[in-house]
């Protein structure tokens, strides 16, 4: 991951304010807490760009399984604090697909996270991986413009 990463890059945005259970003892956002906000940013991603199967989720014979899934902590949040995520796709590969997210702080515009993630799309039944779609590459691709194809 990178530390100076160009928000200009990120066309997709995601806002939450921190809640009073997502802080602990320390009264700061839990770590943990900070991949249901990428969880919760993907799915909004993939919603608006009409990425999800109109059935819902793993209902079409696919799912998307998590492979990887990373954070770097860099500021706290707090109680209240209005974060927004910034979410984009970074590279497709044959069956899988690489998301990286920043999470800023609205009320000082400072970077409090970066992440990264990788997704796999899977056969709910084998549990082997096939590849994705033609249409998700296709939306994905006229929506992030800089997107790296890797077809293995």
């Amino acid at each position: 991951m990178n530390p100076a990463y160009d928000k200009k890059l990120f066309k997709h945005t995601y806002d939450v304010i921190v809640k009073f259970h997502e802080v602990d003892m320390l009264h700061i956002v839990n770590n943990a807490v900070y991949f249901n906000y990428l969880e919760q940013a993907r799915i909004k991603y993939a919603k608006d760009l009409g990425i999800l199967p109109s059935e819902g989720i793993a209902k079409n014979g696919t799912a998307f399984y998590m492979a990887r899934n990373e954070i770097n902590y860099l500021k706290v949040a707090l109680f209240e604090d209005h974060l927004r995520i910034y979410s984009r796709v970074s590279y497709i590969k044959h069956s899988s697909f690489g998301f990286e997210h920043i999470i800023e702080n609205n009320s000082n515009q400072k970077i409090i996270a970066e992440g990264f993630g990788v997704l796999v799309h899977v056969n709910p039944l084998t549990k082997e991986s096939i590849p994705l779609p033609k249409d998700f590459v296709n939306l994905v691709s006229e929506f992030e413009k800089s997107v790296q194809i890797i077809l293995e």
